[in-house]
């Protein structure tokens, strides 16, 4: 594009964007480049409002003559971004999949905030990386003067976006909880991070005003519910206030909580006491369910106390019908129970179940897809070294989500033991049933029974 050309574009772009909102509709229309499904699909919190489909120049649009102002989120499946809308707005995208967030542009009225908050959100992924590696690091003060610095650098640039565009106040009012709930994140999560890289516990040592910024903090606004930002230092902030509580009521060492029981229920009394919302508390809830159940670790009667727990402070949770599956998942893959009798299909064609490969023997399951070229390469160097050292096992390769040419050509490639490869046809259900809550996840059977369904390659205790 020559600079004659660019100019009048950003010119458009410009006039697009700061334009009056004269009309009430909302307008959000775009263009997905390398489209991986067939539609667009706008929600509201949780809720799905309407779906696009798109049409033979893979463009969508959306009329809606009347919305509640505030953050929407869209989804092209897998992927999805927030979206900012007001009456009058009159939004258009672009982007390609192939790297969604980057490439992601608004343009037209209520464009600016948008672009803005997406800024933000790269911003923050890239922050997050030198904060891992540098400033959590730092002392106290050190830390927090570099909080503080770095916030005011986003507030001033809001500030000046402010002067040059029609921000309304609740536009305004979202970008700088986005800002202010990111750098409170960073504070609640600094003292154990500290303590990772420095072996220096910080937790009762910390500046009176260190956390100030909490008295101010809401439980009870339901527009913030499924910003990022926020929702994040909730998790934090709850995960902070039980670990504190738990010190002295509870087995601490070195800032791990060895009483997952114990610190999970603390973590559900204090949501329930503190949090006023009731869908941000619901999905509060779900995630303490969640993460405790995932863990894996704990014995099948203290699971059992936890979900109880749930119940009983959380009976009509808009989330119940997942926390029981996970529950009841996580139940029948405990150790002593038999493996779940799932079918997989051989190197040959033949369906064959789980529970059969399993008999009679020791047996390492672990799983590989062949979109994750790296991990496949890894595991295959893995198992070459327990084989030889593991003489009592078999190690068993699920394979999953890789066409069947590709599969069997990354065997072959890989010189893996073909009578000991296996293909999953069907996923979602070998993800509920087994819990695959993690890609290098191995589950260890002896004559059928389970021995860990929550360990690695590199963790497993043979």
């Amino acid at each position: 594009m020559n600079k004659s050309l660019l100019f009048l574009f950003l010119i458009g772009i410009t006039s697009c964007s700061t334009g009056k909102k004269q009309s009430p509709k909302v307008f959000f229309a775009g263009e997905i480049v390398n489209p991986t499904n067939d539609y667009v699909v706008l929600y509201k919190h949780s809720q799905k409002l309407d779906s696009a489909k798109l049409d033979e120049n893979n463009r969508f649009s959306f009329e809606l003559d009347s919305i509640q102002e505030g953050l929407y989120n869209f989804s092209h499946a897998p992927e999805y971004q927030y979206i900012y809308l007001e009456k009058g707005d009159s939004i258009q995208i672009r982007l390609n999949t192939m790297d969604f967030d980057e490439s992601l542009v608004f343009s037209g009225i209520g464009g600016d905030i948008n672009n803005f908050l997406l800024d933000l959100f790269l911003a923050n992924e890239k922050e997050e990386f030198r904060m891992l590696s540098k400033n959590y690091k730092l002392d106290a003060y050190e830390f927090h003067a570099e909080i503080e610095k770095l916030r005011k650098e986003k507030l001033a640039a809001l500030q000046e976006l402010s002067l040059e565009s029609e921000l309304s106040v609740e536009a305004l009012k979202m970008a700088e909880v986005s800002i202010n709930y990111t750098y409170f994140n960073y504070k609640e999560i600094y003292p154990f991070e500290h303590r990772k890289r420095t072996g220096k516990k910080l937790t009762n040592a910390l500046p009176s005003s260190f956390y100030a910024y909490r008295q101010n903090v809401s439980f009870d606004n339901k527009n913030l519910n499924y910003l990022k930002p926020y929702y994040n230092f909730v998790k934090s902030h709850f995960k902070n206030l039980s670990y504190l509580g738990c010190e002295t009521k509870c087995g601490v060492e070195e800032e791990k909580v060895t009483n997952q029981l114990h610190f999970n229920r603390h973590k559900l009394s204090l949501i329930d006491s503190l949090v006023i919302e009731s869908e941000l508390k619901d999905n509060l809830f779900r995630n303490v369910a969640i993460e405790y159940l995932l863990r894996g670790r704990d014995t099948e009667r203290n699971n059992e106390i936890f979900i109880q727990d749930f119940y009983l402070r959380s009976g009509n949770n808009r989330h119940i019908a997942e926390v029981n599956e996970l529950y009841e998942g996580v139940r029948n893959i405990q150790p002593k129970k038999d493996i779940p009798n799932l079918f997989v299909t051989s190197m040959n064609g033949d369906k064959i179940s789980l529970k059969e490969i399993a008999k009679n023997k020791k047996v390492a399951f672990y799983f590989w897809t062949g979109t994750k070229q790296r991990y496949f390469r890894d595991v295959v160097k893995r198992v070459a070294e327990l084989s030889n050292t593991v003489e009592d096992y078999t190690f068993v390769g699920i394979n999953y989500e890789t066409d069947d040419t590709t599969w069997k050509g990354m065997v072959h490639n890989a010189n893996l033991e073909k009578s000991n490869q296996y293909k999953a046809d069907d996923f979602e259900k070998l993800a509920k049933v087994l819990i695959f809550n993690q890609r290098n996840k191995c589950i260890i059977t002896k004559d059928a029974k389970i021995v860990d369904a929550f360990t690695t390659m590199w963790a497993a205790n043979f």
